[in-house]
């Protein structure tokens, strides 16, 4: 078979390619995601030339591509008003909806469900051609399955020459990422995939959102799934694919260390001198989220080639159209993930003292290594992320007589009564403190879009907080508690006899947050993933208290750790 491109505005390619639909054959389609492999949704046969031609597994659904909104009534039943909403705000646009199937729709195309996942495209010449085939148009991303999506049509052409008649070239895609899915077959919507519409649209229409365990995790093998992109390992090239987390310069600084002759690194274009020696590739800007979107395909399929061994890749943090591109490269990843900030040598040196061995230490000092502990009281650094039960573990500890240091409310004192903080602050950021109080909006402004400025910051403020703390300490407790999202960065650590990360399970996590903050789900979700992992935690510190159960069952646990802890300090 002859593959032919023709441009999108070639005078006939619409009737041509809508001709090629209605006679049950593959037509390649753009849209403003990535581009389709598009057949009869409505004709077995058509939809399973799609399953062939990509290698895609059977029970992986296909989305059913419309000409108008309206459409989807013809193709699904008993549709909620959420729908209605949705559509009148997002399309066409790249969003898809899962809804029930009506009978018209085959099998083969719902993967078996009952339920069918639905869009119309923002692309008009391919709305068009879906409107003059008088058929829907079943239409997965037309790459060969698990590889990087395409996004121009070379990039089909690349992996179909000679399987399917004719690619509509429309250019290149301007989202680049597949589309938005979110199920309304439940009773509280559901978000199957992040993409184009973001999490925090969706819910501003939905006032409510759950996000899916396969927008975070890779899911079991034998999962049934509502929608594509949720099981299997996606969009990756033939290397394997690591996720580097972590500040530019502990990022790069990891790289270094592992990376071989035959390795790539895929990184942002603020960073590329930093990789200059690393043949880097740059997929966009990470001050400007939508260029990664446009270009992390295009940059994923440049890096499949069997010389690379592996792709060390630098991944964009926070929501909106980042959360997409971070959902992509993770399955690229398959999920593996390292922070660079915690692959360092330990930052203790002592031994464990002796009658320790008992308690549950972090993996980074599974042989015994810790920190001494000092003459005095007992100094102990808390730490972790939110929702884990740090609260719980200081109640515990100021029930035992412990004083609790909490740096961040420190730090809040101090911005009302250090002057020379303020003035610090000023010199550094002028005009983010007027008449003596400081302007917290002008300095997030400053420095939540400039790293160096953020690390400037953190440098002054770090510092008075930790003179702060060390006075508290003079005062010579007994028992003392640290409690400091920043334990390590501030250099607080080096205050205490021994260093605990409180851990629980993210679902527990986003229980707790959603309870306690009134968020929901994709709200405590997004919060969670613009924290440092807990893995990070884990490794820094000396301890673990991991908080798996009832908040009665977790006091028990952390009683009986403190007392053990307290007991070791005594016998010093």
């Amino acid at each position: 078979m002859q593959t032919v491109i023709r441009p999108a505005d070639d005078k006939g390619v619409v009737s041509q390619a809508a001709q090629l639909l209605t006679d049950g054959q593959i037509v390649a389609l753009p849209t403003e995601t990535v581009y389709g492999l598009g057949a009869n949704g409505l004709n077995p046969d058509a939809v399973a030339k799609i399953f062939i031609t990509k290698g895609r597994p059977q029970d992986n659904p296909l989305i059913l591509h419309v000409a108008e909104p309206a459409d989807m009534e013809k193709f699904c039943h008993s549709i909620p008003e959420a729908a209605y909403l949705l559509a009148k705000t997002f399309w066409p646009g790249p969003l898809t909806m899962v809804l029930p199937a009506r009978d018209i729709v085959p099998k083969c195309t719902t993967a078996g469900l009952p339920t069918v996942a639905v869009r119309c495209p923002d692309c008009a010449v391919t709305r068009e051609i879906i409107r003059q085939a008088g058929v829907p148009v079943a239409a997965p991303s037309a790459n060969i399955s698990g590889k990087p999506s395409t996004t121009t049509a070379q990039h089909v052409y690349d992996d179909h020459n000679g399987k399917i008649p004719l690619i509509v070239d429309g250019g290149p895609c301007q989202v680049g990422v597949e589309s938005t899915i979110v199920d309304l077959t439940e009773e509280r919507p559901r978000l199957l995939r992040p993409g184009g519409i973001t999490p925090e649209q969706l819910t501003a229409v939905l006032g409510d959102l759950i996000v899916d365990k396969a927008v975070t995790a890779q899911i079991d093998k034998d999962a049934v799934v509502k929608a594509p992109g949720m099981k299997y390992k996606h969009y990756a090239p033939q290397a394997d694919v690591v996720i580097v987390s972590g500040s530019r310069e502990k990022a790069a600084a990891y790289i270094h260390r592992h990376i071989t002759g035959k390795d790539r690194v895929l990184c942002f274009e603020e960073e590329l001198s930093l990789y200059a020696d690393c043949n880097p590739l740059s997929y966009g800007r990470e001050d400007c989220v939508e260029t990664l979107s446009a270009g992390l395909f295009a940059a994923l399929r440049e890096l499949d080639n069997p010389a690379i061994s592996k792709v060390y890749a630098r991944c964009p943090q926070g929501g909106g159209v980042a959360y997409a591109v971070q959902n992509r490269l993770k399955k690229a990843a398959a999920f593996r993930i390292v922070d660079a900030e915690a692959d360092e040598p330990p930052l203790c040196k002592g031994r464990c003292p002796k009658g320790a061995e008992g308690l549950s230490q972090s993996p980074s000092h599974a042989n015994g290594v810790t920190t001494p502990f000092t003459q005095g009281g007992l100094v102990i650094g808390i730490t972790g992320g939110t929702g884990c039960g740090k609260t719980t573990a200081l109640q515990v500890l100021e029930s035992l007589g412990g004083v609790i240091i909490d740096c961040d409310a420190v730090y809040h004192d101090l911005l009302k009564t250090d002057k020379a903080l303020l003035c610090a602050i000023e010199n550094r950021f002028p005009g983010t403190v007027k008449n003596g109080t400081l302007d917290r909006k002008a300095l997030a402004a400053i420095v939540f879009t400039d790293e160096q400025a953020l690390r400037d910051l953190n440098a002054i403020t770090h510092g008075a907080v930790k003179n702060k703390v060390l006075e508290i300490l003079n005062g010579k407790p007994h028992l003392a508690a640290i409690d400091a999202i920043a334990l390590f960065d501030s250099g607080l650590h080096k205050l205490c006899d021994a260093t605990i990360a409180v851990t629980a399970p993210e679902d527990c996590r986003i229980g707790r947050l959603m309870q306690r903050d009134s968020l929901t789900e994709a709200q405590a979700r997004m919060r969670i993933d613009a924290q440092k992992s807990q893995d990070y935690f884990a490794q820094k510190c000396d301890y673990i208290l991991e908080n798996t159960g009832t908040a009665e069952d977790f006091q028990e646990k952390c009683l009986a750790f403190f007392r053990k802890l307290l007991t070791i300090k005594e016998n010093v």
